[in-house]
């Protein structure tokens, strides 16, 4: 019995026992500061499906060696550019989602290759390089938002006639468009969108799959070994290339997804820091730098979502105060730094 409790505890980690650990007390505690615990679970829960996806984008990238993508925000923004081109066209419902998936997607695959061929040339600094591209393209693109010839009266300024708003309300186009699936509700405060996690999960699938064929491999192989993969006829760039695009197509149907939940677009320097809970989230899993699986994703999205969902709530009502805001960029930025260490220890 000791004998697997310590195997379980070696797997598992310390860091992420204790923050299971106080996450499932501030679920304990929630009902004596009058949080409702049923409200409580959904909103975490809600969370994870409009995340995962986002978080999933982490895993090809560091399967091949190119370590965590901070420059998702170049995916972000393909999103977005699908987004804001589906309510151009006008197309609501499912179908409004669908076509932003379609417009979304070449365009994320364009400038994920092009991201590829940058991160080939910069071997060992990619993460360094990849938060200046997504740092980089947010800025230029706070000039784009401005300039594309946008037309669509929901979306632009009312007082120019031109330029896109901060943030566009996808009500009325395809707000819930997954979530409104097959939901579960049990009273007034319980709601679980299972379109949303059925959509999250056949994705996930869908990039367990591919790590399963010849190509995952490969990537893997690449991500493990470059010079072995190298001496076998692996080409290492195109797998490397092919894990790039991946991620960065995956980011813009996260946000999409993200977006259809959240009810709102959000431009401009709304994808700035998005890659930061992302990658927080996945190491917080049990991700390295150059490994990762669905079990990581799924997880770390859950303690991330979960310690963010609770912790201003519960303290919130013990002090009688209104402190979510700081309490939240406190706890995201502590929660991102400690990932941040660990990633650093894992490297060794």
């Amino acid at each position: 019995m000791q004998g697997k409790l310590k195997q379980f505890i070696e797997n598992a980690g310390w860091p992420r026992i204790i923050i299971a650990l106080f996450l499932l007390a501030l679920f304990i505690a929630a009902p004596f500061v009058g949080v409702r615990i049923d409200a409580s679970i959904s909103d975490t829960l809600v969370r994870v499906g409009m995340n995962g996806i986002l978080v999933l984008a982490m895993v090809p990238m560091i399967q091949s060696g190119c370590g965590l993508n901070f420059g998702l925000p170049l995916g972000i923004i393909a999103g977005l550019l699908g987004a804001v081109t589906s309510i151009q066209i006008g197309v609501t419902g499912s179908i409004g989602f669908i076509i932003a998936m379609a417009i979304a997607v070449p365009i994320a695959v364009v400038l994920g290759w092009l991201y590829g061929q940058l991160l080939n040339r910069v071997k060992g600094d990619e993460m360094m390089i990849a938060t200046y591209v997504g740092f980089s393209s947010v800025a230029l693109m706070c000039i784009a938002w401005l300039l594309l010839p946008y037309t669509s009266p929901t979306m632009i300024w009312g007082y120019g006639g031109s330029g896109l708003r901060t943030t566009i309300s996808v009500e009325g186009f395809w707000l819930n468009a997954l979530s409104q699936y097959v939901n579960i509700r049990i009273g007034e405060f319980f709601y679980i969108p299972v379109g949303m996690f059925l959509f999250f999960a056949f994705v996930s699938f869908l990039v367990w799959a591919f790590f399963r064929t010849k190509t995952g491999t490969a990537i893997t192989a690449v991500g493990s070994n470059p010079e072995f993969a190298r001496a076998s006829g692996i080409d290492v760039d195109k797998m490397r290339t092919i894990s790039v695009v991946m991620s960065t197509a995956l980011g813009a149907i996260g946000i999409l997804v993200y977006e259809q939940s959240f009810g709102f677009i959000q431009l401009y320097m709304g994808p700035f820091y998005m890659a930061f809970p992302a990658v927080a989230a996945i190491l917080l899993g049990g991700a390295s730098v150059n490994k990762a699986t669905m079990v990581n994703v799924v997880v770390g999205t859950f303690l991330f979502q979960g310690i963010l969902t609770m912790t201003p709530s519960v303290i919130n009502s013990v002090m009688q105060t209104d402190m979510s805001e700081v309490i939240r960029i406190i706890v995201s930025n502590g929660m991102i730094l400690y990932a941040l260490t660990r990633k650093v220890t894992v490297k060794r």
